[in-house]
């Protein structure tokens, strides 16, 4: 893969304003400085911790496990709510685990994170890399979702992604956007449309692309997901035909027996683009749910996966 080129393309880095030290934001930078401290914690002592809060604080966020319940009720309708309850909690337990481990990104060394991170199936990225292809990494919403690009980029294989500004959270979204761009990479707002993601790209920066949003009708074609139907984009496969790069799944999990990030990839997925929009939505929804039926309790269940639906106008999420 061609080393990129460090050209200016409407990249957001949003810089540190004097504006954050106002009282307004003092829970937020009080909420930070915990994080941060809570990463200087050992994993083994950290993780009885976060498992507990996590658990008891889902609990008690009645919207967010609202919409979890609606996922997986359409999901697995052959569950008892009782298991899928045990599902939630467990998703909350997994949050929390890495939220608490969020700090290392930040104060922990580059050679800290590598060694914390453990990698399956790189023969399938090491494939694309040597014949210096183009790569986009197809990588769900999952709470470890920053680790995997942060790690490549420490490697000296950074990555372009897309991603939405947090406006309403300026502290968080200055700091975040220090921990995602502190090895290279790129971040492009969404706002700005797709062309900058595309050239950063083409220029031999990897792609990160989630899989999972739902971008309503007119973007989309309605695939099979577990027991329902979910709304896929559709374009992916006319991104991979403008790109030349090749799609390859990639599923981060945070294992809380061994305190590490693991990274496992699957085989690109050759036939994409297929040249049917159909088609191609259908191999999305496939790579997503083969990628999120191993590790259920890592994804996130409390996004609206599932708000545009084939048979009504109404959002199931809507209580």
């Amino acid at each position: 893969m061609n080393t990129p080129k460090h050209k200016n393309r409407a990249l957001y880095d949003p810089k540190f304003q004097w504006s954050f030290l106002h009282p307004k934001h003092w829970g937020t930078w009080l909420s930070l400085l915990l994080l941060m401290l809570l990463a200087l914690l050992p994993w083994r002592i950290r993780d009885p911790i976060a498992g507990f809060l996590g658990k008891q604080i889902g609990r008690h966020i009645k919207k967010a496990r609202h919409r979890a319940r609606v996922n997986l009720e359409l999901c697995f309708p052959e569950k008892s709510a009782k298991q899928r309850e045990v599902m939630i909690d467990n998703m909350y337990t997994s949050a929390a685990q890495v939220i608490m481990a969020m700090g290392d990104l930040s104060l922990r060394s580059r050679k800290y994170l590598q060694q914390r991170t453990e990698v399956f199936g790189q023969e399938h990225l090491d494939e694309v890399v040597a014949a210096d292809r183009r790569v986009i990494m197809l990588v769900p919403h999952c709470w470890a979702i920053d680790f995997p690009a942060i790690y490549w980029a420490s490697l000296g294989l950074p990555v372009a992604a897309m991603m939405k500004p947090q406006h309403r959270q300026p502290v968080y979204d200055w700091l975040i956007s220090r921990q995602r761009l502190q090895y290279g990479g790129r971040c492009h707002a969404r706002q700005d449309g797709i062309k900058h993601y595309l050239r950063s790209i083409k220029e031999g920066y990897m792609g990160y692309y989630l899989p999972d949003e739902d971008f309503g009708l007119e973007q989309s074609m309605f695939t099979d997901f577990f027991a329902t139907k979910k709304a896929t984009f559709s374009g992916l496969g006319k991104i991979a035909r403008l790109t030349g790069a090749a799609i390859v799944p990639m599923m981060p999990v945070y294992n809380d027996s061994t305190g590490k990030i693991e990274i496992h990839i699957s085989p690109e997925i050759k036939k994409l683009p297929s040249g049917d929009s159909q088609q191609d939505a259908n191999l999305l929804a496939q790579a997503l749910e083969e990628m999120v039926k191993s590790y259920p309790e890592q994804y996130m269940w409390v996004l609206q996966l599932l708000k545009t639906r084939p048979d009504s106008t109404i959002n199931p999420y809507k209580t």
